[in-house]
């Protein structure tokens, strides 16, 4: 059996057998330049959207420009850090503006790259994917005049009739799962469909993922709330500290849950380098979905967030809140609550402000407001330390100081619960002029100057947790597009599409010629080496006969065709 290996023949040698072996558009047609008028302009520009090279350039582009929307802060994201950014950056800033940069992703310039990368997938998916349903639909063309130019050729003669050799030859390409058919005096068969279909997947999962991620950012919110143990949250926007949200959504989109923060724990590595570092965070609540759903009892852990829905509660953040109370000259109870710190370390180390609005009346019976700096140190160091040396609870202390007069919340300017605006305050003053201040373990009550109240740090330090909510509801899809593309990139580089033809006709001398050949959509080890596979257990089923100009010689064993390994 001889065999052959040779560079892919043209198409136009090969006639129907070298053609459809993918749906994509031919390279090596001239180009069609443009009629005259709109129309041929139209197809023109329709003919180079829709096809890969631009395709691809649109996928580089949209990738290039996200960029900026991760280096750039963003209006969406944190208004506070763009206008921090404009302060810092007064040249850059107007440029930004002009461009964008500040709002990448619902900018003119990067809508345009995503509409016309849709449009450009579409357009490129709808032809190819009819032309493959054809091709699914219709059988493998017959074989070429000369199988001998084929990429991977091999040819014996044998004793056994043409038909006996086409009806094996028949019969081992559907066991092989080849679509195989008779046509004429050959067998044509093909595999590998599943590349193209491969190719089709990986087109439309990214059109799912572009439709996703638009939707997701359009009907998208995020927002995020600190709940002190006890205390609870109902998914209502007037709940959350913080709240953003897509150009398409409504309050009507919140997904309806509620839940109460019973328990935070937390952990730390007490010793060796990596003292203090958090081992486990940790929330219990108990929610209910819906406005009468039953009570569930749940655990939220760091990446472990609590789903209802569309939405997902994240633990993100964590505190200390002291439990403060404060009394009037006349030692009436004017406040009495868990006030919650925020952390400026990793030790903990905390910071807030007490405001007494209401109810507040000095030594002289005048109604006042109070607000008192909070700085709380969870592990005190003694001596003269600011910062706190451990995060867990095992030293606290509270240093604390007040003021009195107007907090300014009055005015109707929103203001930070964790700020104090001194403009309109005054300092308590100690026996020697200094502003008074103090610092107060639990238990422990600090007495103002004149007579004017106390303040009580009490034994109980409550914690608080930071939850973040998030409804994403594309979220779903476009993982499964993401998913759905990974296999389909697989499918379409690693399965090869390939043909393969035996035929069998009777010799000059009546012995009977068999004809093997395959063709791949690229020149591959993988069609010489299964031709050869395939050409091992037919020659078993038809042996070969001796050469009519070597008589005296026995017929020789089959010799794969080129590149296959010998069994």
């Amino acid at each position: 059996m001889s065999t052959s290996s040779k560079h892919a023949p043209d198409d136009q040698d090969l006639g129907a057998a070298g053609s459809q072996l993918s749906t994509a558009p031919s390279q090596d047609e001239p180009p069609i330049l443009p009629g005259i008028g709109v129309i041929g302009w139209a197809r023109w520009f329709w003919r180079q959207l829709t096809s890969m090279r631009v395709a691809l350039l649109l996928l580089l582009l949209l990738s290039l420009g996200a960029i900026p929307g991760s280096l750039i802060p963003q209006s969406g994201a944190d208004i506070s850090k763009v206008e921090d950014f404009r302060k810092a950056h007064k040249t850059l800033s107007p440029l930004y503006d002009k461009l964008g940069l500040f709002h990448v992703y619902s900018s003119v310039w990067f809508s345009a790259i995503y509409i016309l990368l849709f449009v450009s997938l579409v357009g490129c998916i709808i032809p190819r994917a009819w032309q493959f349903v054809g091709q699914l639909r219709g059988r493998p063309p017959g074989a070429p005049k000369r199988l001998n130019r084929l990429p991977a050729y091999t040819t014996w003669r044998t004793t056994a009739a043409p038909e006996e050799v086409r009806d094996a030859a028949l019969t081992l390409l559907k066991k092989r799962r080849f679509r195989s058919h008779l046509v004429g005096d050959a067998v044509a068969a093909e595999k590998g469909y599943v590349r193209e279909f491969g190719n089709l997947v990986f087109h439309v999962a990214l059109i799912v993922m572009l439709i996703a991620f638009a939707s997701g950012q359009m009907y998208k919110s995020d927002g995020t709330k600190l709940v002190v143990e006890g205390d609870g949250f109902a998914n209502s926007i007037l709940q959350y500290d913080d709240f953003k949200s897509g150009s398409l959504f409504s309050t009507d989109d919140l997904v309806p849950f509620s839940f109460d923060l019973k328990n935070f724990k937390a952990s730390y590595q007490t010793s060796g380098p990596s003292k203090g570092t958090p081992v486990t965070f940790s929330a219990d609540i108990d929610y209910s979905e819906g406005a009468y759903g039953k009570s569930k009892r749940t655990t939220v852990k760091v990446n472990q967030p609590l789903r209802i829905d569309d939405a997902k509660v994240y633990l993100v953040s964590h505190g200390y809140a002291p439990v403060v109370t404060v009394r009037d000259a006349k030692g009436a109870v004017v406040y009495h609550d868990a006030v919650p710190l925020l952390p400026l370390d990793a030790n903990v180390t905390s910071q807030g402000v007490v405001k007494v609005m209401d109810g507040y009346k000095n030594a002289k019976g005048v109604g006042e407001q109070l607000g008192i700096s909070a700085f709380f140190l969870p592990t005190y160091g003694g001596g003269s330390s600011v910062l706190s040396t451990f995060p867990a609870l095992e030293n606290p202390v509270l240093n604390l100081t007040p003021y009195h007069g107007d907090l300014g919340v009055d005015s109707g300017i929103p203001q930070s619960v964790y700020q104090l605006d001194k403009s309109h305050m005054k300092e308590f003053k100690d026996s020697k002029g200094a502003q008074f201040r103090d610092n107060l373990k639990p238990g422990q009550t600090m007495r103002l100057p004149d007579g004017a109240g106390s303040v009580t740090f009490e034994k109980d330090v409550k914690e608080w947790a930071g939850f973040e909510i998030v409804q994403e509801p594309g979220s779903g899809w476009a993982l499964g597009g993401a998913l759905a593309a990974i296999f389909g990139l697989a499918a379409s580089l690693f399965i090869q599409r390939r043909r393969v033809w035996v035929r069998a006709v009777p010799g000059p001398d009546g012995v009977t010629v068999v004809e093997m050949a395959g063709l791949g959509r690229s020149e591959s080890a993988k069609v010489p080496e299964e031709l050869g596979d395939l050409a091992d257990i037919l020659y078993d089923q038809a042996p070969g006969a001796p050469d009519p100009d070597e008589d005296d010689q026995s017929a020789a064993s089959p010799v794969p065709a080129e590149g296959a390994e010998k069994r």
